[in-house]
């Protein structure tokens, strides 16, 4: 295997991690983990075929505790996986032939796997293609590994810090660029065009996000031909896949010139907002920083009513844990990644953080939210 995988793979912590559950492999089908686990991400319809869980065309990676890893993948997915990914050994079945989890049974049995402890995602391999597995590895353990997982890719390597700063800048750069271009009169679609554009051609697999004027309070109703008028906010939440690792950032502005009332709204939610991420600390709970940001908000009189505060990033999915929050007791860890976003309407803000020993460091920093972005005034 090519030796880069030690720069995005937590090796210590999953290796700890499948001693812990006594797994002697793990596989992965899930997005999330096939992109962790092969180092690279597909795009366009190889991605439509990674999420979902009745593709014909399905991808898997088998990762063992001793050993080389592998891919199980059909012949359309297989150049671009010889060309990008650190694993080197492919068995490759015929689409639309063959049944890709009795393939995945056999590379199993090869690997000298048929009799051990493997993980699968049990969240996420179909119910079918558990039961044609098992019927095929009638000795073997199948475990349920999408919690432990879970837990593996929560830390992140410096390597994939590196990558989702990357992401970041380029959504960043997109806000700078296109934001200004608004005037009274463009629809919600062309914006959102125009940044999806902007974030693809700087480098991005893929790009996904909510954006609308305050007057359109329907947030994910996907951007329609609603057309900004002079003095609306625009409230943007965006998401920007560079190399599989998302840039996550929401950024505040005001077609034309920004009301003095705006411009205090904005300052209120900004102070809130940094308050609530200077709280990322390791030892604390999610829970209790989600509990932070409700005291915080509702002594400024503002309820906080969102599900919740923010989220872990990583690699294929934006939102995964650790999840800020109610109740959550998941302890934070240095090296988590946290997009923290409490906000209030159409004053979203949103970053992205690592927490280290000492607290939380802002990795998103191209683009300044210290005052509301006026458009065109």
């Amino acid at each position: 295997m090519k030796p880069r995988y030690r720069e995005l793979v937590n090796v210590a912590r999953l290796e700890a991690k499948m001693d812990a559950f006594k797994m002697d492999a793990v596989v992965a089908r899930a997005g999330i983990n096939l992109c962790y686990l092969s180092g690279f991400a597909y795009p366009g319809t190889l991605a439509r075929h990674v999420d979902l869980t009745d593709s014909p065309r399905p991808i898997f990676v088998i990762w063992p505790r001793q050993g080389e890893p592998r891919m199980v993948l059909n012949a359309i997915a297989e150049g671009l996986s010889r060309r990008d990914s650190w694993i080197e050994k492919f068995d490759v079945y015929q689409a639309y032939i063959d049944n890709p989890a009795e393939q995945l049974a056999r590379t199993l049995a090869d690997m000298g796997l048929a009799n051990a402890r493997v993980g699968f995602e049990k969240n996420y391999i179909s119910a079918a293609d558990w039961e044609t597995i098992a019927r095929n590895s009638p000795r073997m353990t199948m475990l349920d590994s999408a919690a432990m997982m879970d837990d593996v890719r929560m830390v992140k390597t410096e390597g994939e810090i590196d990558l989702l700063q990357q992401g970041a800048d380029i959504l960043d750069g997109a806000f700078m660029k296109c934001l200004p271009l608004v005037r009274p009169g463009i629809r919600e679609r062309d914006l959102h065009g125009i940044i999806v554009n902007d974030c693809l051609a700087g480098g991005c697999e893929f790009v996904h996000g909510i954006l609308n004027s305050s007057r359109n309070t329907i947030a994910y109703a996907g951007e329609s031909d609603f057309a900004f008028a002079a003095g609306d906010a625009i409230r943007t939440d965006y998401v920007a896949y560079y190399k599989g690792y998302p840039g996550h950032q929401s950024r505040c502005a005001v077609v034309g010139k920004a009301t003095e009332a705006q411009k205090a709204e904005y300052r209120i939610i900004r102070d809130l907002y940094r308050a609530s991420c200077d709280y990322l600390r390791p030892g604390r709970t999610a829970g209790e920083v989600c509990a932070y940001v409700t005291e915080i908000f509702g002594k400024a009189g503002l309820p906080y009513k969102p599900i919740i505060a923010g989220h872990g990033v990583g690699a294929w999915w934006h939102q995964q844990e650790p999840i800020i929050a109610r109740g959550n007791p998941r302890v934070l860890e240095e090296g988590m990644v946290i997009a923290m976003e409490p906000h209030v309407n159409h004053w979203h803000i949103q970053d992205i953080l690592v927490i280290r020993k000492d607290g939380a460091e802002v990795i998103s920093t191209m683009m300044s939210t210290d005052e509301l972005l006026e458009c065109g005034a």
